[in-house]
C-alpha cells in the first residue's frame, strides 16, 4: 500500500507578510555586516601600516629614532573608534617613569690617570721662607697624549705674609674656561682634518679605549673655538702668501648645504695657493669664478700657475699688467695620454714632453737654483718645447678629424705663451703638481664628511688644511705643532703671530 504525501497547506498571507519582513531585516543585517566588515578592514589596515611605521621608525631607521609618548598617540590617533563597538581587554603594562640620567663628570672619574703641574708664584720663589701656604687651587682638564687620555691638575698653592696674599697666575688657556687641554684639541684636529675622522667615529672611540663620554656637540664646540684662536695664523700666512711673486693655484669642489635651497646640496670650492716650498693656503669659495681669487689676492702682482681653467685667464684679464699666467705642461702631458684616437702621433708628443721632464729631473738631482735652470732650459728645453708647438701646428693645418688628440692640440696650442713661460724664469716649476698634491689629503676627507653644513663655516676646512698642509710641506709632526700652538698662542701678542706660522715656527724652534 503506498501512501500519498499530503501537500504542505499555503502559508496564511500574515506568515507570508513577516517571512518577507524577516529575509528584508536579514538582507538590512548582511548588508550593514558588509559595511561595517569594510570599514573594519579599513582601518585595520590603516593600523597595520602605521604600526610598521612605527617599528621602522624604532628599529630600521638610519639614525635608530626614539619614539616618544605623544609621537605614538599622534600616530593612533582615530584608532580607538575601531576598538569601542568590539571591546577588547588587553593589559597595558604601565609607563616606566622617566628616569633623569645625570651627567657623569668626565673629571671626576677615578679610572683615568692624574698627571700635576705646580705653580709657585715668583715672590714665594725668591723668599720661601717668609711666606706661611694656607691652601691651594686646582684647574682640571682633560688632556691627551699618544696613547693615553688622562687628567691634567695645575695645583695653584695660595701664601699669606704680613698682610700680603700671593698666588701664581692660571697660564692662559686655549678654551677659557675650558675642560680641554692643549694636548685633546690637538688630537681632535689633527684626527678630523689629517686623519678624516668624523666627530662621532672620535667620541665613539674616546668611549670604547678610554671608558669617556663625551657628546658629539660638545667636540664640534671645541673644534670650532680652536679654529677661531688659530685664525689669526692664517691671516699671517694669506699676508706672506701675498707679498710673493709666483704662486701655484689650483681649485676642489666641496658640497655644502645651502639655508636659502633646503634639502638639497650645491657646490662650493676650496682654493689652494701654493707658494712652493713655503707655505699653502686654502680659501673657500661658493663658487668657481675668477671673483674668488681676484678677492683673496688682493695686490698681488705677479705670476699665478695654474692649468687652463677660464677663470684664471679672466683674472688675468681683469688684472692686466699685474698678474701673469704660467701653465702646467703634467695637464698637457695627460691631453696625450688620452689620446687614443690617434695612437702613433700621440706617442710621440709624450715623447718629446718626456724629454723636458728628464731635464727637469736632471736640475733638481742637482740641487740647481734659478740662474742654472734658466741656462739648462735656453739650452736644452727651448729647443724641445719649439720642436713640440711646430708639430702642433703641422698637425693642425692637415685638418685632423674631431677627437682626442685633436682636442689635445688645441688645448695646448691655446696656451702656449703661459707653457713657455717656464723658461724664462728659474723660479718657476714646469707643472703645478706640487698644488695638486697639497689638495690630495683634501679629496680623501670629503668622502667621509662629505659635504659643509653651511656655506659661512667654509673657511673652518680651509683654516685647518692651511695648516695641516703646510706642517707636510716642512716635515712637521701636526701633533706636536698644534700641541705647541695651544700652549703658547693664548698667551701671546699680535706681534708674535708670525713666529706661529708653520715655516717661522721650525725655523725658528718652538720654545722661541
Amino acid at each position: 500500500m503506498v501512501s500519498e504525501s499530503v501537500p504542505a497547506p499555503a502559508p496564511t498571507h500574515e506568515e507570508y507578510e513577516a517571512l518577507k519582513r524577516r529575509v528584508k531585516g536579514l538582507e538590512e543585517q548582511k548588508k550593514r555586516d558588509d559595511e561595517r566588515y569594510e570599514k573594519l578592514k579599513q582601518q585595520f589596515d590603516e593600523l597595520r601600516r602605521r604600526m610598521e611605521q612605527l617599528l621602522r621608525l624604532r628599529f630600521g631607521g638610519a639614525k635608530n629614532e626614539q619614539v616618544s609618548r605623544d609621537q605614538l598617540e599622534l600616530m593612533l590617533a582615530g584608532m580607538p573608534a575601531v576598538l569601542e563597538e568590539r571591546p577588547v581587554v588587553a593589559v597595558v603594562p604601565q609607563a616606566r617613569k622617566p628616569v633623569t640620567r645625570r651627567p657623569r663628570r668626565v673629571l671626576d672619574d677615578a679610572r683615568l690617570p692624574e698627571r700635576q703641574t705646580v705653580i709657585e708664584p715668583a715672590e714665594v720663589k725668591a723668599d720661601p721662607a717668609g711666606w706661611i701656604r694656607l691652601g691651594e687651587e686646582k684647574s682640571t682638564q682633560l688632556d691627551y697624549q699618544p696613547g693615553q687620555l688622562f687628567r691634567h691638575t695645575i695645583v695653584r698653592p695660595r701664601y699669606v705674609r704680613r698682610g700680603e696674599f700671593a698666588i701664581a697666575p692660571l697660564p692662559a688657556q686655549p678654551i677659557d674656561k675650558g675642560m680641554v687641554g692643549a694636548g685633546l684639541l690637538a688630537w681632535l684636529l689633527m684626527s678630523k682634518y689629517t686623519d678624516h675622522v668624523p666627530l662621532y667615529r672620535m667620541a665613539a672611540m674616546l668611549r670604547r679605549q678610554h671608558g669617556v663620554e663625551i657628546p658629539r656637540n660638545t667636540l664640534s664646540g671645541w673644534v670650532d673655538q680652536a679654529v677661531e684662536l688659530l685664525r689669526p695664523i692664517y691671516r699671517a700666512m694669506a699676508e706672506r702668501l701675498r707679498r710673493r711673486k709666483y704662486l701655484q693655484v689650483d681649485e676642489t669642489p666641496i658640497r655644502y648645504l645651502d639655508p636659502d635651497h633646503p634639502g638639497s646640496s650645491r657646490v662650493g670650492y676650496l682654493w689652494v695657493y701654493l707658494d712652493p716650498g713655503r707655505e699653502v693656503l686654502f680659501q673657500w669659495g661658493p663658487s668657481r669664478g675668477h671673483e674668488v681669487p681676484h678677492e683673496f689676492l688682493g695686490n698681488f702682482t705677479g705670476i699665478l700657475q695654474t692649468d687652463g681653467m677660464a677663470a684664471y685667464r679672466k683674472l688675468a684679464e681683469k688684472r692686466s699688467g699685474q698678474v701673469h699666467l704660467a701653465h702646467c705642461w703634467a695637464h698637457v702631458r695627460r691631453k696625450f695620454h688620452e689620446a687614443t684616437d690617434r695612437p702613433k702621433q700621440a706617442a710621440w708628443f709624450l715623447t718629446q714632453i718626456q724629454a723636458l721632464y728628464v731635464a727637469e729631473q736632471k736640475l733638481r738631482d742637482l740641487g740647481a737654483g734659478p740662474a742654472l735652470r734658466v741656462a739648462v732650459r735656453a739650452g736644452q728645453s727651448a729647443m724641445v718645447v719649439r720642436r713640440i708647438f711646430a708639430g702642433m701646428e703641422r698637425l693642425k693645418r692637415r685638418a685632423l678629424p674631431a677627437g682626442a688628440l685633436s682636442d689635445a692640440i688645441e688645448y695646448a696650442l691655446d696656451l702656449k705663451e703661459g707653457l713657455s713661460r717656464f723658461l724664462e724664469d728659474g723660479h718657476l716649476q714646469i707643472d703645478s703638481n706640487m698644488v695638486e698634491n697639497a689638495i690630495r689629503p683634501c679629496a680623501i676627507g670629503r668622502k667621509n664628511w662629505l659635504f659643509i653644513g653651511h656655506p659661512e663655516a667654509g673657511d673652518r676646512p680651509a683654516i685647518l688644511y692651511s695648516l695641516m698642509a703646510s706642517c707636510r710641506l716642512h716635515g712637521i709632526n701636526p701633533l706636536d705643532y698644534l700641541k705647541d700652538v695651544f700652549t703658547r698662542l693664548p698667551a701671546a701678542t699680535t706681534s708674535q703671530i708670525e713666529k706661529f706660522v708653520p715655516r717661522e715656527w721650525v725655523k725658528h724652534g718652538r720654545s722661541s
